[in-house]
C-alpha cells in the first residue's frame, strides 16, 4: 500500500464511518516504534505504522485509523479528543474502534559475541561481551582474541 491508497482509506473510513470528511494528509512513518498511529495536533495529519500493516493486514489499519480519526474530528469540534475525555471514549464505543491497538511482535536480535583462542583457534561464542584481559582458554590456557563474525 503506497501513500495514495493510504490516503483515499482513511478519506473513506471517515465519509462511511463518521461521515464527515477527512482534509489532511495521512502517512506511513516508518520511525513509530511502539504504536500503531498517531494524530499530530499542529498538522492534523495522522501516521501510521506501516509495520501493522505488513503484520495483520488492512483489517488491523482500518482500526488503527477510526481510533485516529477520533482524536481528529473530536479536536476539531473542539471536544474531549484525549484517551481520558469522556467523548473521546464514548466515540470509540460508538464506531466500534479499539482503545488499544494489537501488540506487535518482531523478532528480538540475538547480540553474540565471538572469541577465538590464539594457540588453539577454538572458538568461543558468548551472548554477554568479556574481559580478554581477565580470562584464558579453558583447553589449552592460550590468550583469547575477539573476532568480529558476519553472519
Amino acid at each position: 500500500m503506497d501513500e495514495r491508497e493510504l490516503q483515499a482509506l482513511v478519506e473513506r473510513v471517515s465519509l462511511q464511518v463518521f461521515h464527515k470528511p477527512f482534509r489532511h494528509r495521512a502517512m506511513f512513518n516508518e520511525r513509530l516504534k511502539t504504536t500503531g498511529g498517531r494524530y499530530i495536533l499542529s498538522t492534523h495529519n495522522i501516521e501510521l505504522n506501516r509495520k501493522y500493516y505488513e503484520c495483520y493486514g488492512e483489517e488491523e489499519l482500518v482500526q488503527i485509523i477510526k481510533h485516529e480519526l477520533c482524536h481528529y474530528h473530536l479536536h476539531l469540534e473542539g471536544k474531549g479528543y484525549r484517551h481520558r475525555d469522556r467523548d473521546f471514549r464514548e466515540l470509540l464505543k460508538e464506531v466500534k474502534a479499539p482503545r488499544f491497538c494489537k501488540p506487535i511482535v518482531l523478532p528480538k536480535k540475538k547480540k553474540e559475541h565471538y572469541y577465538e583462542c590464539t594457540s588453539c583457534r577454538y572458538m568461543y561464542v558468548r551472548r554477554k561481551a568479556m574481559n580478554i584481559s581477565r580470562y584464558v582458554c579453558g583447553i589449552c590456557r592460550g590468550k583469547l582474541k575477539k573476532i568480529k563474525r558476519e553472519c
